[in-house]
């Protein structure tokens, strides 16, 4: 027995290079998470003092008078993500149910190639993918902004439905084969139920991750200082005021550019929240 104790006791040389792993774990952890919170309570200690009544019911006041808020850019942001969502959502989980229950099929490598190319795609040449195929033919709007960052959704939302469907055991699928079911119909009824809190859970990081693009928005939706809700016509977009406010020479249009960084970094959490409480229910 005391021999037994004696030999699973470490030794000091064991214990020195545990606790000098765990401080270097720790201190990695540190340099990642500490210039998010300083991020963070810097736009908090900047911005909240602009975030009022007037931020959340006004368009931007002319370029260097006080007052004013962001509502275009916060109704633009959440149209041009809900038709971006359509793009995304229905292209991304039809790829993934694809490359998930058809691994034989020929196309499959070639799906999966491109896949991969569109998520190693930088967001700017998205937008110039964009201009090319929408403004230059019928000018800039809020759908060709959609489209951009409908392409960006697609691969993250592929690769998550992918991974999600092949968790779905598949004892599931053979007992809606042994039914006499059509192997379409197994995939929509019983596969993709299963699997939907995993999928909402990759549209929904999908989402925080195409909110905060400025680049593509810029070649797209080109903004516009008025509320509008036509998706044909120019739009505005919070990544969109929140450059032209923070490379702007006045101070207030710096500090309302602030505000808006703010209220996208809350969203983007929230929606990372709700990410994370749909996969804890899966």
């Amino acid at each position: 027995m005391t021999h037994t104790a004696t030999s699973t006791q470490l030794s000091p040389t064991r214990k020195a290079r545990n606790l000098l792993m765990g401080a270097l774990i720790t201190l990695a952890t540190l340099v990642v998470v500490a210039p998010l919170i300083l991020i963070f309570f810097y736009l908090l200690k900047e911005g909240i003092g602009a975030m009022n009544a007037d931020f959340f019911t006004k368009v931007p006041a002319p370029e260097g008078e006080k007052g004013g808020g962001m509502l275009n850019a916060i109704l633009g942001s959440l149209e041009m993500l809900a038709l971006a969502s359509v793009i995304g959502v229905v292209v991304g989980v039809a790829g993934g149910i694809f490359l998930s229950e058809y691994p034989r099929h020929p196309l499959m490598p070639t799906i999966r190639m491109i896949s991969d190319v569109l998520a190693g795609i930088p967001a700017i040449v998205m937008g110039l993918v964009a201009y090319g195929l929408v403004v230059l033919k019928f000018g800039f709007s809020g759908l060709a902004g959609a489209l951009a960052l409908g392409f960006l959704m697609i691969p993250i939302v592929v690769r998550t439905s992918e991974e999600v469907l092949k968790l779905v055991p598949q004892t599931v699928r053979e007992a809606g084969l042994a039914l006499g079911l059509p192997k379409w119909l197994v995939t929509l009824r019983i596969v993709l139920p299963a699997a939907a809190g995993g999928i909402i859970t990759g549209i929904m990081l999908a989402l925080a991750r195409v909110a905060g693009e400025a680049a593509p928005l810029l070649f797209t939706a080109f903004g516009n200082n008025l509320v509008n809700t036509n998706p044909l016509k120019p739009m505005s977009a919070l990544p969109l005021e929140i450059y032209r406010g923070a490379t702007s020479a006045y101070d207030e249009n710096q500090r309302m550019a602030k505000a808006g960084a703010l209220l996208l970094i809350l969203m983007i959490f929230a929606t990372s929240m709700l990410a994370r409480r749909f996969g804890r229910r899966r």
